[in-house]
């Protein structure tokens, strides 16, 4: 089943790390920067009417739907205009968002799987989001690294795989791909030939609409148990 894979390619968010409290906190920051910044913005918004502005944008222009960094940086040039802030300063919060996204906390057995699997694999990071791999806990855990943003469409779409093959040069059929999102994750991976993994952390029941993963696991110390056993 698993016999012919030389390529895995993972998700990122609620996959090896939990994103929400990562966001929050994220966002905590930076309102408490503009706070110092720019007061004026900050008496009129809190973090929840931030977070409704930003979105009211990406819905104004779903051809950004895959670049989540722009949709913020718009949305801060908005208010930077309405409040006459400085010009620079949505890009100061941009960056220090930015920042912030990155500080993740992976889950307990991520590092120590990711840093084995390396060794025997190519290993390709592809996410929605936009935390930079390379400046998390996880660097130099992937051999390859893309964002939504980097390809200009977002899973399910096909770029993200398609960019793991070419910078691996290994093709799909020979790639598994792990994700908790049944959607984007493993039925996006399944249709372009991948084997595929779901990270079911949350014991959650698949879709029944959707055909079933190659494997089901609730960490990736699973996964590296079902790998391990095609070399024994």
């Amino acid at each position: 089943m698993l016999e012919h894979v030389e390529l895995i390619t993972l998700d990122l968010d609620d996959t090896l790390w939990p994103c929400f409290p990562t966001i929050q906190a994220a966002e905590q920051t930076l309102f408490e920067w503009l706070a110092e910044q720019a007061p004026q913005l900050t008496a009129a918004h809190d973090v929840a009417s931030l977070r409704e502005h930003r979105l009211a944008i990406a819905r104004a222009h779903p051809e950004l739907a895959h670049d989540l960094t722009e949709v913020r940086l718009r949305s801060l040039q908005r208010l930077a205009d309405e409040f006459e802030l400085p010009r620079d300063l949505p890009r100061e919060a941009n960056a220090l968002f930015r920042r912030e996204r990155n500080r993740v906390r992976p889950f307990d057995e991520v590092f120590e799987v990711l840093r084995g699997l390396r060794e025997q694999y190519v290993l390709v990071a592809l996410s929605n989001g936009n935390a930079q791999v390379e400046h998390t806990p996880l660097a130099g855990c992937f051999h390859h690294s893309f964002m939504a943003e980097q390809v200009g469409a977002a899973k399910p779409h096909p770029a993200l795989f398609e960019a793991a093959s070419r910078a691996s040069g290994i093709e799909l059929q020979r790639a598994l791909h792990v994700g908790d999102d049944p959607l984007r994750d493993i039925e996006a991976a399944r249709v372009l030939g991948m084997s595929t993994a779901w990270v079911n952390r949350d014991t959650q029941d698949w879709p029944a609409e959707l055909p079933p993963p190659t494997l089901t696991i609730d960490n990736l110390e699973q996964l590296c148990s079902e790998l391990n056993k095609l070399k024994q």
